[in-house]
């Protein structure tokens, strides 16, 4: 069944995280994307609409490394229920979807809860200060309606912060698999 993103309010500070890249040694902290532009993506290795956009979304990593903009991919999946979701696979489905960004694994799911992330694919721009100025879909395009894959809302919303202005303010939710919680546990992200 399909899942939403909530839609975290704008202007939210970077969370605060330091993750294990799965894509090569070490962590990644959130301190190191403060002063460039940046995205964080919450992905998997199983979810279709995932795959759905893995060529653009490599694409794009790419575009965004010859800009000085700064992409992290993070998997928050409970790994018990769905193994092909854990860090060895990581690391293989990196290197096969051609992610020149690191892809990080959020074990405890802590993270996930902080940015309030709900789906895969889902995205989050910051600006250069670390406050939220985009979150939602890639773009229109899933694996259903046959619109092709281009990254539009994701990258009109870099555009303009990399030009210093905000975003469009019409921004949508991203559709995508739910992220699978421990224990089905889901947050409940009214409270």
């Amino acid at each position: 069944m399909a899942a939403y993103s909530t839609m975290l309010e704008l202007g939210t500070p970077l969370p605060k995280f330091s993750l294990s890249d799965t894509a090569a040694s070490g962590n990644v902290a959130s301190d190191g994307l403060l002063g460039k532009v940046s995205v964080v993506a919450f992905l998997c290795n199983h979810c279709p609409y995932v795959k759905h956009i893995q060529r653009e979304l490599a694409a794009f990593g790419r575009d965004c490394d010859a800009r000085g903009v700064k992409v992290v991919g993070i998997s928050s999946n409970d790994v018990l229920s769905h193994p092909e979701d854990g860090p060895s696979r990581m690391t293989e489905e990196a290197r096969r979807a051609g992610y020149t960004f690191p892809y990080l694994y959020d074990e405890d799911q802590a993270i996930a809860k902080l940015f309030r992330a709900a789906c895969t694919p889902e995205f989050y721009v910051f600006d250069a200060a670390g406050k939220l100025a985009y979150r939602g879909r890639f773009d229109e395009s899933n694996p259903r309606n046959g619109s092709k894959v281009t990254g539009a809302d994701v990258r009109a919303a870099v555009e303009a912060v990399l030009a210093g202005t905000a975003p469009s303010p019409d921004q949508k939710p991203s559709i995508g698999c739910s992220i699978k919680w421990k224990d089905g546990n889901a947050p409940d992200y009214a409270s």
